[in-house]
């Protein structure tokens, strides 16, 4: 299947994924300007952008900027001063890799992130308003043709404006789902009244903004909308790095955490996924960062274990 082709069918399943491209290569290297691959959220590499050991570089800073949502050109070259990663320019993150047969990468790592989704569930001015608003700021909106369609798990608000219609079964749902946003359109009066029907505890109740939006004086059913999506940004979470020595993967595919473990042979990061190069010494599993430090550890493990410590045994 085309590499392109594939990306299309992930954007339209909502899958977070990263667009690696080669745009320079500086021989010998195996891979050549235009090579691309897809970095998945389970740390799956589709496609071609070099050998085992740009590929791990490449799944391990893919994973770090499903994280963080940003896109970055990514350099990878021998170094003789350590595999450390480090910035270079504004928007260019070097990497040392000692492992390359002496030639240089330059890969652009693209983020492509879903658009957060609001899920509407209504029939009045104001329920069409908001996917009208939510589209036109980059986000996506959808309107539930009806109180049986499924509230999708990575939704980033559901509102609720259907005057009086299934109100208590779509909010109910959408605070047990741990959807961030939950919010009913009704007058304060009308919205205590909904809440308080509600089988839900009183701090589930308080996660319901009811009313929905920020006190802005809107009117229209233009302007309710754009004080609902102000008060979905307001409350959003701010992304942040992930913590040293792991890489936490999107919400959109589920709430998990890569270790990130040291190569044992030239102290590369390596993302501990599936499809990581391993091998088992004595009960205990070392990842690596390509095939000839595999084969260099596994042919005299004792050459390497001598300096081995607990700060480089996996979790950091």
């Amino acid at each position: 299947m085309n590499l392109l082709t594939r990306a299309d069918q992930l954007r339209e399943g909502r899958t977070p994924f990263v667009l690696a491209t080669v745009v320079r290569a500086e021989r010998p290297t195996s891979a050549k300007a235009g090579d691309r691959a897809l970095v998945l959220p389970d740390g799956t590499i589709e496609g071609f952008v070099g050998g085992t050991c740009a590929e791990s570089t490449v799944r391990l800073q893919g994973l770090r900027l499903l994280e963080t949502g940003e896109s970055t050109l990514l350099r990878i070259t021998p170094d003789d001063d350590g595999p450390d990663a480090r910035p270079g320019a504004e928007g260019l993150l070097t990497v040392a890799n000692p492992c390359l047969s002496g030639g240089t990468l330059e890969i652009f790592l693209e983020a492509m992130i879903p658009a957060p989704l609001v899920f509407v569930y209504g029939e009045a001015p104001v329920a069409r308003a908001l996917t009208e608003v939510a589209d036109a700021i980059g986000w996506h909106g959808f309107l539930a043709p009806s109180a049986e369609t499924p509230i999708p798990l990575d939704a980033g608000a559901v509102v609720v404006a259907s005057h009086g219609r299934d109100e208590a079964e779509i909010l109910t749902a959408a605070v047990k789902a741990g959807i961030p946003y939950v919010a009913l359109v009704a007058s304060r009066k009308r919205a205590a009244a909904v809440l308080a029907e509600l089988s839900l505890t009183e701090a589930e109740q308080s996660a319901i903004h009811a009313p929905a939006g920020l006190d802005i004086g809107a009117r229209t059913a233009a302007e309710i909308a754009l004080s609902v999506l102000a008060e979905v940004i307001a409350a959003r979470p701010r992304q942040t790095a992930p913590p040293p020595g792991q890489v936490m993967l999107p919400l959109i595919e589920k709430p998990a955490a890569v270790t990130i473990a040291k190569d044992p042979v030239c102290d590369m990061d390596v993302a501990v996924v599936p499809d990581a190069l391993h091998y088992q010494h004595e009960g205990v599993v070392y990842y690596f960062c390509g095939t000839g430090c595999r084969r260099a550890f596994a042919d005299n493990p004792a050459r390497y274990l001598l300096r081995w410590t607990p700060d480089h045994s996996g979790q950091l």
